[in-house]
């Protein structure tokens, strides 16, 4: 090999172990959130919370008629496009979860949750993601988080969302996130959240189901904050007549 050429390659091979070191460190993503789908209007979404710079550029990822993906703790943001490509082939959001962490050495420190848009959810906490960690199950929705003050932070998410009166799905989403800030949410603390829903046709001029993609990047409250901006945002594009 010549010299220059051999040199070239040494650096390649050092930005590679570089970037693998890199990705290695990355912080854990996304320390709850909830995925749900409302039955009566069709819409699918993610709303999270973190303590994480720009949460909402990771884990929410949702297509109208198929269903949405919150992928967080060591984010593999692959299971965002690959599990909405598989819900679209008609597989189960429990079959999605199987198929995306079956192949990835890494599983262990994942944490997925996914709903269909046949309601269907499902949930998945990898055994080395970090205290407290895990998710619960209910009615066309699911709930997940880590690096929690405990269990009943998921608890109060799932109840909140239940029991909400918010006025449409995005609201209640809001709510399960505020309830499980007040169950103790994030041991670090608050930093960035974000809520993504989707409708098709109900996006920009009706071009696409992008409907409502709203973030907090960097606030000391953001999930109040999110809900100002999150109503500021229905007021200027309301929603299309049903």
């Amino acid at each position: 090999m010549k010299p220059r050429l051999a040199a070239l390659s040494i650096v390649a091979a050092s930005l590679a172990a570089g970037c693998a070191t890199a990705s290695r460190e990355l912080p854990p993503v996304a320390t709850f959130s909830i995925v749900a789908f409302d039955p009566d209007t069709q819409e699918l979404g993610v709303a999270v919370q973190s303590r994480f710079l720009g949460v909402g550029a990771v884990v929410p990822w949702a297509k109208a008629g198929v269903g949405a993906i919150a992928t967080q703790s060591f984010a593999n943001t692959t299971y965002g496009p690959k599990g909405l490509e598989l819900l679209a082939q008609g597989k189960t959001a429990q079959q999605v979860i199987e198929e995306l962490t079956k192949d990835d050495r890494a599983k262990e420190q994942r944490q997925v949750g996914i709903v269909s848009a046949k309601g269907e959810a499902a949930t998945f906490t990898g055994s080395k993601c970090m205290a407290w960690a895990g998710g619960q199950v209910g009615d066309h929705f699911c709930v997940q988080g880590n690096i929690l003050a405990g269990e009943p932070v998921v608890e109060a998410m799932a109840k909140g969302f239940e029991e909400s009166t918010g006025e449409d799905v995005g609201e209640r989403m809001i709510d399960a996130l505020a309830a499980g800030q007040a169950a103790g949410g994030d041991k670090r603390g608050m930093q960035s959240a974000a809520l993504y829903l989707v409708h098709e046709g109900w996006g920009y001029a009706g071009f696409n189901d992008r409907y409502r993609d709203v973030r907090v990047d960097d606030h000391a409250k953001p999930i109040d904050e999110l809900r100002r901006v999150y109503r500021l945002h229905k007021q200027a594009f309301p929603a299309p007549r049903k």
